[in-house]
């Protein structure tokens, strides 16, 4: 239901005039936001019902490498597209692959688990309850906020940044794509396999200090310039 729904909300975002219709194009991305999160919970939650405890580190890996997947295809295919077609054609297509994700979601196996909440008050209010009952459960909710933050907020400006410093869309796409695919897949396979050996604590350590020293790369390039 989510998928579908974002894949509408996604074709119909692309078919927005920014200029004469900026505020109906901030409520329609504010609810591709809310359905992508709540596509994400699910994800999250079949991956913890599905994996043993041993292979939740590998299971984390390879989830981050289908979402840099999807990523890269979003951000470097959709620039490269949109210096050949009109942004409302590559929105389109965007909304269409979304059809990967329905197939994903229909040939999955369903978890081994005690069943489905059977009220809403099972579903939401149970679990929250339960949360907030555990100890520092606020520091762990600041925690999880702020831990990827400044990346993404980073990530978020690549593009807007690169194409202020002079690179066309094509560059950036196929940069994104050639570079940025290697990375990934050596970094996801890496990320689990340190996961396995270091474990979750002293990783989360080692990856937030790298995390914050890599967007040190963006000053660079700005002093450098298009290069």
């Amino acid at each position: 239901m989510t998928q579908l729904s974002l894949m509408a909300a996604i074709a119909f975002m692309g078919g927005l005039d920014p200029v004469t219709q900026p505020w109906l194009l901030a409520v329609t991305a504010v609810l591709v936001s809310f359905l992508s999160a709540s596509q994400d919970i699910v994800v999250d939650a079949y991956r913890a019902d599905i994996l043993r405890e041993e292979e939740l580190g590998a299971g984390a890996a390879v989830s981050v490498l289908g979402y840099r997947l999807g990523m890269l295809v979003s951000g470097a295919m959709a620039l490269i597209l949109a210096d050949h077609l009109p942004w409302a054609a590559v929105y389109q297509i965007m909304a269409g692959l979304m059809l990967v994700g329905v197939a994903a979601a229909l040939w999955g196996t369903e978890p081994e688990t005690g069943g489905s909440p059977r009220t809403l008050a099972a579903a939401v209010a149970q679990p929250f309850k339960a949360f907030f009952s555990r100890e520092a459960a606020l520091f762990l909710l600041l925690f999880i906020i702020l831990y990827k933050l400044p990346d993404a907020i980073a990530g978020a400006m690549t593009t807007p940044f690169l194409l202020d410093v002079g690179f066309s869309k094509t560059e950036i796409g196929a940069v994104n794509k050639g570079f940025g695919l290697v990375a990934t897949i050596f970094g996801a396979i890496a990320g689990g396999a340190l996961i396995a050996r270091l474990g979750i604590y002293r990783s989360l350590w080692a990856f937030g200090i790298l995390q914050a020293v890599t967007n040190l790369t963006y000053l660079g390039v700005a002093l450098v310039g298009q290069n």
